[in-house]
């Protein structure tokens, strides 16, 4: 290998993906003394105090001190251009040099780094038997046959084209458990584990060469395995450039990473050109929002030069907005934000509305306030053959959700998914009674959020039709495309924007897809990119997005690999899904088969109490078990806004600060975090509890009432309710416990629960 080049004072530093997760495992005085390295490293690699020495004798391996015990293994990538790829101690790196393995992959070109004596001892080492006592009695049984390799049917050349890290390949045909596997991957390269995860699901060969290894492979002739500045473009690495951004990486661990990293596997989604709207699914910690910021600077840097907003990135809930802007700013700067409007999507909804009535002072009705209101105008009517929850679900799904605007248009009206089916005299009846709701809210000086944009729909879809009207006149002038460029006069004939980036799709409904569609010009490439797992779909929002316009078949994929979550955390939450059906957004179902994670950690914790007074006791003494972590790293999740200040008023007493989720986020940047389920969508913690999970709280009593009339309404309500306690689950990453009092809720039976204190049998 050529030599790399003098180093010179000053110094880019990059941090290869698997470091970081090498670093945070470190003791807190060594995770330290790293920061310090990374802080002064980059200012001057050649201070003496670092005794930068190339090893191996090709000056593209270096070494430099970190501490007296710890030193950081450096890539030389030329002139002045570095990458740290693992901090071992001082004894390790002087035994097993011969044993460090570094280059650019032959088939994917991106940059590997491993440590073969840490794999070998860490993934195949075998428990020693215990010793007898004493010699047995009788002869000692024949030795169990030997266990058959995982990847026995595949040649060493089969897997080295599928881009498997070359060096390590010896050691994957010697493995025979899903253990080993598991611990293997989350030594290497992450298309290596993908690649060998998918061959151990039984994915036939050509299918893995077709989905995993083509969408990240090199064409051999533009491949240069001397070209360590093109490899890295390839590979999973940050680069660190300020402060900021390195404590973010070392402080926070896993969580600094994704507002950082981005695999080959989703730059290829990130960087493609869509002929139409184009999908990312997978479940929780697999990238999907990274993949969507990054997406967004990518048609961002497309542009030409402007002032205008022509990339729209939008999502349901609130906090995730503001959360949306704070890592966008972080990944692009000022300059991607200043052509990027970031909104969720109900505010969007309603400046569509405001700046065609800019004289409406109605205020917005929440959910919950909505029912509330159907179930008072009932009792006023004296009206009881129906009950609230039925109509106001007629009426958000079939009523507002098809823009039925009429009693006759009503009658004839498909209801699909509804169960229920209704005669046309009924029809008639809930017809009467959604007018005298309507009329209602109009006298209360109010509308609801699904109002709005039902309304907002209709005011995008009339826009977009005058638009198509004005390019059929003037086709031979350039036609539509002209008619949203940013130049021009007449500005109310633009289509609003040019890209549309969603994130959490599962989560939007009928009304916000159909104003999304009508916002940007349809037939052209890169038009909507959405992202989402309806496994984590809270709200009743079923739609089928080709119905509305939003064709992605064919333009869909999939993440499966979660670097986020423990597979010990994944596989109880995994469980809680035990027997339902999800679909894909477009008609077609869709599971987490495939779905992995490659970390590994404590198996959560179930914990039963006798009543909700003890339960509070379990929640403070396992927050002091975590007294080191940050507590703004640890969170407590109850079903109920009552129990939030309870457990609040709890901690106090103990002495231990916390901070309640609202709809706006956290009130206080310090203390345990507290809230309902719904307030942890898209949050991440270090450890996680998740109180009050009993028969009742989840699901709430009030889902069983549909059993009898409604199966598919019941069905609904559950999957919702386990979704939530999914996503609930998910959010932690390196600890999860699970308390109730009284009856364990019937989702955590696949997890073992019988009312006692124990530890969950995860699912691996």
């Amino acid at each position: 290998m050529t030599s790399a080049g003098a180093p010179t004072k000053g110094a880019t530093l990059r941090l290869l993906d698997k470091a970081d997760k090498e670093i945070v495992k470190l003791d807190q005085p060594v995770v330290d003394a790293v920061y310090r390295f990374q802080h002064d490293f980059r200012r001057n690699p050649e201070a003496g105090s670092f005794r930068l020495t190339s090893l191996k004798d090709d000056r593209r391996l270096w070494s430099a001190w970190v501490n007296k015990d710890h030193r950081a293994l450096l890539l030389h990538l030329g002139h002045n251009d570095w990458l740290l790829v693992a901090v071992r101690h001082r004894s390790h790196v002087d035994a097993h040099l011969d044993r460090l393995t570094y280059g650019i992959n032959q088939v994917t070109g991106a940059i590997e780094y491993v440590d073969l004596q840490v794999v070998e001892e860490d993934v195949l080492r075998k428990p020693a038997p215990e010793p007898t006592a004493k010699a047995p009695l009788a002869p000692a049984p024949p030795a169990p046959p030997p266990e058959t390799p995982l990847f026995a049917e595949y040649t060493a050349q089969q897997l080295a084209d599928l881009g498997v890290v070359e060096p390590l390949i010896p050691i994957v045909l010697k493995l025979t458990t899903d253990d080993e596997l598991r611990g293997l991957a989350e030594y290497a390269p992450r298309h290596t584990g993908e690649v060998l995860f998918r061959l151990r699901d039984g994915v036939p060969y050509e299918k893995v060469r077709q989905q995993v290894t083509e969408p990240v492979a090199v064409e051999p002739e533009k491949l240069d395995t001397e070209d360590w500045q093109a490899a890295v473009g390839r590979s999973a690495v940050a680069v660190i450039t300020d402060d900021a951004s390195l404590e973010s990486i070392l402080e926070e661990g896993d969580f600094g990473r994704w507002k950082v990293f981005l695999h080959p596997t989703q730059a290829k989604l990130v960087h493609r050109t869509y002929s139409g709207p184009a999908r990312v699914g997978g479940g929780p910690g697999t990238g999907k929002t990274i993949v969507a910021l990054h997406r967004v600077k990518h048609l961002v840097d497309q542009l030409p030069a402007g002032h205008t907003k022509p990339v729209l990135f939008t999502t349901y809930n609130k906090n995730l907005a503001a959360d949306l802007r704070s890592r966008l700013l972080s990944l692009g700067g000022p300059q991607t934000l200043a052509r990027v409007d970031i909104l969720h999507v109900d505010q969007l909804a309603t400046r569509v509305v405001r700046e065609a009535d800019p004289g409406n002072a109605k205020r917005r009705l929440e959910d919950l306030a909505a029912l509330r209101e159907w179930r008072q105008m009932l009792a006023e009517t004296g009206e009881t053959r129906w009950d609230a929850e039925f109509l106001s679900d007629e009426w958000n799904q079939v009523i507002l959700g098809q823009a039925v605007g009429s009693r006759a248009d009503y009658f004839r009206v498909r209801r699909a998914g509804r169960g229920r089916s209704i005669s046309r005299a009924e029809r008639a009846e809930i017809w009467q009674l959604a007018e005298r709701y309507t009329q209602r809210l109009d006298a209360l000086g109010v509308e609801t959020h699904r109002q709005v944009a039902e309304r907002a729909a209709q005011l995008e879809i009339h826009r977009k039709q005058k638009i198509e009207a004005k390019a059929r006149q003037q086709d031979e002038r350039g036609g539509l495309d002209n008619i949203h460029l940013e130049a021009g006069s007449g500005a109310w004939l633009r289509y609003r924007y040019r890209h549309i980036v969603v994130d959490e799709a599962q989560d939007l409904s009928a009304a916000h897809w159909k104003m999304l569609r009508a916002m940007v010009p349809e037939g052209q490439p890169n038009d909507i990119f959405l992202v989402g797992d309806t496994h984590q779909r809270i709200y009743d929002n079923q739609v089928t997005l080709g119905s509305l316009g939003v064709n992605i078949r064919g333009r869909s994929a999939r993440l499966t690999l979660s670097y986020r979550t423990t597979r010990e955390i994944l596989g109880s939450a995994i469980g809680l899904l035990e027997g339902t059906d999800y679909d894909d957004l477009d008609g077609s179902g869709e599971d987490l088969a495939g779905y992995r994670s490659v970390l590994r950690g404590r198996r959560p914790t179930l914990r039963s109490a006798p009543d909700w007074d003890r339960e509070l006791d379990l929640i403070v003494d396992q927050v002091k078990q975590w007294a080191d972590i940050a507590r703004e790293s640890v969170a407590v999740c109850v079903p109920t806004n009552d129990m939030v200040t309870q457990v609040a008023y709890r901690l106090a007493q103990r002495g231990i600060t916390s901070t309640e989720i609202t709809r706006d986020g956290p009130k206080s940047d310090e203390g345990v975090h507290i809230g309902t389920m719904y307030r942890f969508k898209g949050l991440e913690y270090r450890c996680m509890i998740i109180a009050g999970v009993r028969e009742g709280l989840v699901p709430r009593a009030s889902v069983d009432a549909w059993q009898k009339n409604d199966t598919t309404r019941h069905r609904r309500e559950l999957n919702m309710a386990r979704s939530l306690l999914f996503v609930a689950a998910t959010r932690a990453r390196d600890a999860l416990a699970i308390f109730w009092s009284g009856e364990p809720s019937r989702f955590l039976r696949p997890l073992g629960p019988a009312g006692a204190t124990r530890t969950s049998r995860a699912r691996l």
